[in-house]
């Protein structure tokens, strides 16, 4: 199979063209603690919340943005996942890896994470080659999120600010 080559503009003709992408599942043992967890510290909202079974779904968004979503599925039977104490320690797992959430300031929200108490997994740092600054932190149940936002750089000096 050929390597995969960039595709920058809209495959208008693909039979998967209508796609968009609606909302990410979070497998956690507790339906209550997880939305507390995500509204309290985070400033999630709950949307919506069914139970089916001995599964509870809820669906909650961050605090000003209407089009992603999360997916809570909360129940018994959720089995813990590593801890990730090193960034580059959860790249040896297979698997969905992070969600990446764009911030408008990297290190002022890695601080108000510092402070509600969010275990931070990588501190604020630039990756130039993708022109970003990010971090990592992870919620209660090890699901590792990202916070990124483009490097910005000072017009005169060409460092960062």
């Amino acid at each position: 199979m050929p390597a995969p080559q960039t595709s920058p503009g809209p495959k208008t003709s693909s039979p998967f063209a209508s796609w968009k992408v609606d909302h990410a599942g979070i497998r956690v043992p507790d339906f209550e603690e997880a939305v507390a967890w995500y509204t309290n510290v985070l400033d999630f909202r709950l949307l919506e919340s069914v139970s089916l079974g001995n599964l509870t779904f809820g669906f909650i968004s961050p605090a000003a943005d209407d089009v992603f979503r999360f997916e809570i599925l909360a129940g018994p039977g959720a089995a813990e996942r590593p801890p990730y104490d090193d960034l580059h320690e959860s790249y040896n797992l297979s698997g969905w890896h992070h969600l990446g959430i764009r911030v408008d300031d990297v290190d002022a929200t890695v601080a108000e994470l510092k402070r509600r108490g969010v275990r931070i997994v990588s501190e604020p740092h630039d990756v130039a080659v993708m022109g970003l600054r990010l971090a990592f932190f992870t919620d209660p149940w090890g699901n590792l999120l990202e916070v990124i936002a483009p490097i910005i750089q000072d017009k005169k000096s060409g460092a960062r600010p």
